[in-house]
Formats: C-alpha cells, sequence, structure tokens
C-alpha cells in the first residue's frame, strides 16, 4: 500500500498534496498525519470532497487509510 508521510508539510500545502497523492495512487493509501489534530481534519476535508473513505489505523491514530466509498470512521 502506498504511504504519504505528512511529517514537516506546512498546512497550506496539504490540500494540493493530498488530493493529488489520492488522486493518482490506487487505493487503499495510507496518510500518516502524526497527531496534529489540524492535519488530520485538512487531510479529511480532502478525502470527503471527492467521494472516498477513511478509517484509522489503530492504534496509531496519526495514520488514515483512504478507501473507495463513503462510509468513515467518525
Amino acid at each position: 500500500m502506498r504511504e504519504l508521510d505528512l511529517h514537516g508539510v506546512k498546512h497550506e500545502d496539504v490540500d494540493r498534496l493530498v488530493e493529488n497523492f489520492i488522486l493518482l495512487n490506487n487505493l487503499p493509501v495510507t496518510i500518516i498525519t502524526g497527531n496534529s489534530q489540524k492535519m488530520t481534519e485538512l487531510v479529511k476535508n480532502v478525502i470527503t470532497r471527492n467521494n472516498l473513505s477513511w478509517g484509522h489505523v489503530l492504534p496509531n491514530w496519526g495514520a488514515i487509510v483512504v478507501k473507495e466509498g463513503r462510509e468513515s470512521d467518525e
């Protein structure tokens, strides 16, 4: 599974990077957000806007798996 690590990425760059990553790769993919609540929200916004779903990689709450469909873990 492909992985995008957002550690060190500025919040203003997240939208473009995440959207390009999820559109240019076969799903599912993993996005590492770290412990930043803001980073997680930015990533979830892109996922939702693209009509995809997500889930956490438990027990790691700082990683999100993006998958097809609209059902997400909340």
